[in-house]
């Protein structure tokens, strides 16, 4: 590899307006992903009273979504192989619009979850897709940055979702109540994603597609016109390593990720799955899905618990800002490791501080003088987890894998993601009621625990590293 021409791609002969314009397209997927995640906790209420139904916006209707997020994610980096990144993505734009409009209109439980399946499937192909769509059109030097920017979109779009439903409740003096046109303000929550998906369609229409896509098809004239936009002068230097990284000439299939030799999964793709797995086991989406219950059940009222949450939501985007500014000077893996030391320790104080909390005759729990310093640890852990684990994972799957597996190992890596995503969202309340919070927690920090080994011993580092040079 040519280092002279890696530096000369990643500086002055760069289109850096057109990358970035790319990659704020490409992550309005996340925005709408993070949105989707969110605007159903405003809607609980307006959901049970429509379908008069007790099993709408229960925990495993939250998790059912969750299982459309694993198909979709699985589905998606094997159909970007045959059908491009760009058309994958502009599907994904089409199921958050069916989605969207569906979840409000619907007239039953059974169409509301199907509705929401499908904003599932959206959200799991935006998840896998854009990082790599990112990862495949960025100069190394550069990469990691504007692909941390999909988790700042991500949490961009919860925090847009907790704003929206609070508003037209407000407006509206309840999400029961009727609001524009004569319909309730909850099915207005649901419709307001409309916009960005909306915006996120037109605007898809506007990017390319993938480079290395197009040269994997055997595109090659456009691959090239793609990467003098992208480019400049370098673009046929880049288009040669292309080419040369997909000399076996044939096309992406999931056998790919088999070595020839030993019959196993290559390694690549076991760390893929144990980044996946592992950002999940560490506990983070408890406090998404569950934090204002959480901390009701020690002792908070729930107008604290919800401030709670609002102060988590900040530090998440500041833990974001400062991945973002940091991820390209000082490398992945570092930050996986910093990140995983800091979960343990705070996640391992969280837990004494719940169980030394003390039980009244009513059952309440309360964490008297236990309470600031558990507090102050479990968004010490929020910002541990999303200034490493959170965007760094997503970072790595878009780029760690070979231009030949890229497709299968996202597919394979997605799916074990939002599966075990929906493990913990499922099993919490269960966790909750068997071994309490402090049992809970502990096992979330001896998760985490576990990922430090993991990352030291298994995960390479990718900073710098052109795509066309990794190996698997």
């Amino acid at each position: 590899m040519d280092t002279t021409l890696t530096n000369d791609i990643s500086s002055e002969s760069t289109n850096s307006g057109f990358i970035l314009f790319i990659t704020i397209v490409a992550t309005i997927g996340g925005f709408l992903f993070g949105f989707d995640s969110g605007v159903i906790n405003g809607t609980v209420d307006g959901l049970q009273t429509a379908f008069n139904s007790q099993s709408v916006g229960t925990g495993f209707n939250v998790s059912s979504m969750l299982l459309g997020c694993a198909v979709g994610a699985f589905f998606a980096g094997r159909l970007a192989d045959q059908y491009g990144r760009k058309s994958l993505l502009l599907v994904a734009a089409i199921f958050f619009l069916i989605s969207a409009w569906g979840s409000g209109v619907a007239t039953s439980s059974v169409e509301f979850v199907l509705y929401r399946v499908i904003g599932g499937l959206a959200v799991g192909a935006a998840s896998v897709m854009a990082p790599a769509y990112i990862a495949e059109v960025s100069p190394a030097k550069y990469r990691g940055m504007l692909a941390s920017i999909q988790q700042i979109a991500i949490i961009g779009g919860l925090f847009s979702a907790f704003l929206s439903n609070y508003f037209l409740a407000d407006i509206a003096s309840g999400s029961t109540q009727k609001l524009w046109l004569d319909f309730e303000a909850w099915r207005w929550m649901f419709w307001m994603e409309i916009v960005p998906a909306s915006l996120f369609f037109i605007m898809l229409l506007f990017i390319p597609e993938s480079p290395r896509f197009l040269v994997v098809k055997q595109k090659t004239g456009e691959a090239s016109s793609v990467l003098s936009k992208l480019y400049g002068s370098h673009a046929q230097n880049k288009l040669t390593e292309i080419e040369a990284s997909l000399s076996d000439d044939h096309k992406p299939q999931l056998k790919d990720l088999i070595d020839k030799n030993s019959g196993k999964l290559k390694s690549i793709v076991w760390i893929g799955i144990g980044l996946a797995a592992l950002q999940q086991l560490v506990g983070i989406n408890v406090v998404f899905y569950y934090g204002a219950v959480l901390w009701q059940a020690v002792g908070f009222s729930e107008s604290d618990a919800l401030l709670i949450n609002v102060i988590s939501g900040a530090i998440s985007i500041a833990a974001c800002i400062v991945a973002l500014a940091v991820i390209d000077k000082v490398g992945r893996k570092p930050l996986l490791k910093w990140g995983s030391i800091g979960m343990t320790v705070t996640l391992a104080v969280v837990a004494i501080a719940f169980l030394n909390a003390e039980q009244s005759v009513d059952g309440k729990l309360s964490l008297n003088e236990w309470g600031p310093l558990a507090l102050i640890a479990a968004n010490l852990y929020v910002f541990c987890f999303n200034f490493s684990w959170g965007p760094v994972m997503w970072v790595m799957l878009g780029e760690m894998f070979p231009n030949q597996i890229r497709g299968s190992g996202l597919a394979v890596s997605g799916l074990v993601q939002w599966s075990t995503n929906f493990l913990i969202t499922w099993s919490f309340p269960m966790l909750l009621a068997g071994i309490g919070l402090a049992g809970a927690y502990g096992l979330y920090a001896l998760f985490s625990l576990l990922s430090i080994i993991f990352v030291i011993r298994y995960v390479y580092e990718t900073r710098g590293v052109e795509l066309e040079d990794m190996k698997g």
